[in-house]
């Protein structure tokens, strides 16, 4: 509780789901910088051949004689980061269904500021790389990392305003949409049409399963692992079967908030009027009142929600940081590193994530509120906003994964490519978070 206490303090008028969520980013944020730490540590000490030779063991599953073979690296990229993009695909849903993007009002400003980190960011890299080997890499200053974000946002307690963290989240959960949907389409090099066949069919099962009420979790497991086989041999991103997945979860209780009251109300008085025994045991009527509760308590909450609280602490705790750990080692030697910066890989995800996040963060917004389009975040500035664009500078996780996505072929490209995104992820992440502190300031009649 004392690790939570200023957060909780700093934002208490927040909803409980919305403060469990910035918890749950907070927590991830840090130990991704730990793990990203370690892993740096790991690549530049006499421990580099045995971290890199662990990270590309073989990892054999075999049924009979259907076999499936992937590195450590593959298997946390390809199969634990599925769960990743599922929890993704459930914020995604439930910010549209009753978060900040239900509102179209409050969703238009992140939502264009969100756009416009996207478009910028592309083109500034393109400008750079256009015509080289590198101009595949256009998606990967697209990214925002939304944990570290929001953990810098939350460690500046009252300096930033409540509404800026919800504008923050928005533009983050928009951002990981068009992630989603670049990696989807673009970084798809060969289509297997046959299992992309059964992989649309385990969907088709999965929204099924929804519309004639299924709440329990465990078939929509089931059905699940046999999409992300499908998508696996279909040449589609697997991870792209978690978001998929998400969207056919139910975020609808099969009991109204109402009649739960009522309901439960009456069987309570309905327990307390069975006599309390000599030996204060329960009646049998008891016990099966108290089951009937439990059942209701499990209707008026949904799928959806459980599996997302459920599993945001093992993705926060184990699914982030073995893929930071697994992907962030890079071997730092002054004179290659700074001769790396200079490649145009490199200063094109620089100046995508800086440059490019700042114009299409912060100028779309600045020109949304001029032109009357949208407003800003209750209580807060422009020059917070600015501070904000800087965050939104943070890639790492999802660059990361585009950048092996996009140079999967070439170990040398993807070394420039990581070598951008730490650099500027780290003077992006530290900028917003001192622009916020020491010289933004809210707008008390925002």
């Amino acid at each position: 509780m004392k690790l939570y206490a200023p957060w909780e303090k700093a934002f208490s008028k927040i909803s409980t789901p919305f403060e469990h969520f910035i918890h749950a980013q907070t927590t991830t944020g840090m130990i991704l910088m730990i793990m990203t730490v370690l892993a740096l540590i790991l690549a530049n000490t006499p421990l580099t051949e045995s971290y890199v030779q662990f990270f590309h063991t073989k990892v054999d599953i075999a049924i009979g004689s259907w076999k499936l073979s992937h590195s450590i690296h593959h298997w946390i990229n390809d199969g634990l980061m599925a769960v990743f993009f599922f929890i993704i695909g459930l914020e995604i849903k439930r910010e549209i269904l009753v978060g900040e993007l239900s509102n179209f009002k409050v969703a238009i400003l992140p939502i264009f500021a969100a756009i416009g980190g996207m478009v910028f960011p592309a083109l500034i890299f393109l400008s750079i790389n256009s015509g080289t080997d590198g101009s595949s890499g256009w998606g990967i200053p697209m990214a925002t990392d939304i944990a570290f974000a929001i953990s810098a946002l939350v460690l500046l307690g009252k300096r930033v305003p409540t509404a800026l963290v919800t504008f923050l989240v928005a533009l983050a959960i928009v951002d990981d949409l068009g992630a989603v949907l670049v990696i989807a389409i673009f970084y798809t090099e060969q289509i297997n049409y046959f299992p992309l066949m059964f992989a649309s069919l385990t969907f088709l099962i999965l929204i099924i399963f929804n519309r004639i009420g299924i709440h329990s979790t465990l078939p929509y497991f089931i059905v699940g692992v046999f999409m992300w086989l499908f998508m696996l041999e279909s040449g589609v991103h697997a991870t792209t079967a978690g978001v998929i997945a998400a969207m056919a979860i139910p975020s609808i209780p099969k009991q109204t908030p109402l009649d739960f009251t009522k309901e439960t109300k009456q069987l309570i008085d309905e327990y307390d009027n069975y006599p309390v025994t000599s030996d204060h045991m329960m009646h049998e009527k008891q016990k099966a009142i108290l089951i009937n509760i439990q059942d209701k308590i499990d209707d008026i909450g949904t799928p959806a929600d459980r599996l997302e609280r459920g599993l945001h602490l093992p993705v926060a705790l184990i699914i982030i940081p073995l893929f930071a750990l697994a992907n962030a080692g890079i071997t730092i030697d002054i004179n290659s590193y700074s001769n790396t910066l200079m490649e145009p890989i490199s200063i094109g995800i620089i100046a995508g994530l800086i440059l490019g996040k700042v114009i299409g963060i912060f100028g779309v917004s600045w020109l949304a509120v001029k032109l009357k389009i949208a407003k800003l975040p209750q209580n807060s500035s422009m020059s917070q906003i600015f501070g904000v664009a800087f965050l939104g500078g943070i890639g790492f996780t999802m660059s990361i994964f585009v950048a092996d996505l996009a140079f999967m072929n070439s170990d040398e490209l993807i070394f420039q490519a990581k070598v951008g995104i730490l650099t500027a992820s780290l003077f992006s992440g530290l900028f917003g978070f001192f622009w916020l502190k020491y010289i933004a300031k809210s707008n008390p009649k925002g």
